[in-house]
C-alpha cells in the first residue's frame, strides 16, 4: 500500500493558494484516477484507488500546522514503511514551478513537514516539492507569500508543475524512487542571452559622405579664394 499526502489549509479562502500546492497535485491524481475525497477520517479527507495495489490520497483537516496528526494516524493504521509515504509541498527556496523530489531531509521551515515529522518519528519519508519562490527574508512577508494565489507567468508555471508531478507520482507507485528522482529532478535550461550584432554602415554611403566632404572642402577653398 502507498499513502500520497497532499499538503494545504482546507477552506475556499485557501483555495489556488501557493501553500496548498500539495491539494493540487492530489486533486489531479483523483482526476486521473477517477475517484473524489467525498469522506473523512482521521482528520483527513481521503479518496482511495487500486492500481491494482492499494493507494490512499489524502489531505489532512487539521490545517496545516498540525498536518502530522493525520498522516500519523493513517500511518499506524495500515502499519506503513516510511518509504510508503509520499509528501507534497510547497518549497519557498525554489524557483516557481520547479520540481524536486527527495528521499528524506529537514523540514527545511516548513511546519507542515515538521508537524509529520513529529508524529512519524523520523525524517526519512519521500518529499515531492514544488517551488513557489521566496519573496523577502522576513516572517509576514513569508506569510502573505504563501497564503497568496498565483496569477499571471506564475499561474501558468503551476499547471504545468502540478501535472508533472502528478506524472512523477503515478511513476512512484510503480517504480524506485531513485528512476523517479532521475527524470525529475532536472533544472529547467536557462535561456540563451543573443549578443546584439554591430551595425556597420554600407560601404556605398560611406563612399558617398567622403564625396560629399571632399566636395564641401572644395567650395569651402573656393569661396575664401
Amino acid at each position: 500500500m502507498k499513502l500520497i499526502v497532499g499538503l494545504g489549509n482546507i477552506g475556499k479562502e485557501y483555495e489556488n493558494t501557493r501553500h496548498n500546492i500539495g491539494f493540487m497535485v492530489v486533486d489531479e491524481l483523483a482526476k486521473r484516477w477517477g475517484v473524489s475525497f467525498n469522506r473523512t477520517d482521521k482528520n483527513a479527507m481521503f479518496a482511495e484507488y487500486r492500481a491494482p495495489e492499494k493507494i490512499m490520497l489524502i489531505k489532512p483537516t487539521t490545517y496545516m500546522n498540525l498536518s502530522g496528526i493525520a498522516v500519523g494516524a493513517y500511518a499506524n493504521y495500515y502499519n506503513l514503511g516510511n518509504e510508503e509515504i509520499a509528501v507534497i509541498q510547497d518549497d519557498l527556496d525554489l524557483p516557481v514551478g520547479q520540481l524536486r523530489i527527495r528521499k528524506k531531509g529537514s523540514a527545511g521551515g516548513h511546519n507542515g513537514i515538521k508537524s509529520i515529522q513529529e508524529h512519524l518519528g523520523t525524517d526519512e519519508f519521500p518529499r515531492f516539492k514544488i517551488g513557489i519562490s521566496h519573496p523577502a527574508r522576513n516572517g509576514k512577508a513569508v506569510i502573505s507569500h504563501v497564503l497568496k494565489p498565483f496569477a499571471g507567468e506564475e499561474k501558468a508555471a503551476i499547471e504545468e508543475a502540478v501535472k508533472k508531478m502528478a506524472d512523477a507520482l503515478e511513476r512512484w507507485v510503480k517504480e524506485d524512487i531513485d528512476a523517479v528522482m532521475n527524470e525529475y529532478n532536472k533544472k529547467p535550461p536557462k535561456p540563451k542571452k543573443e549578443k546584439p550584432k554591430k551595425e556597420e554602415a554600407p560601404q556605398a554611403e560611406a563612399g558617398v559622405e567622403a564625396k560629399v566632404e571632399v566636395k564641401a572642402e572644395e567650395s569651402a577653398k573656393n569661396i575664401e579664394e
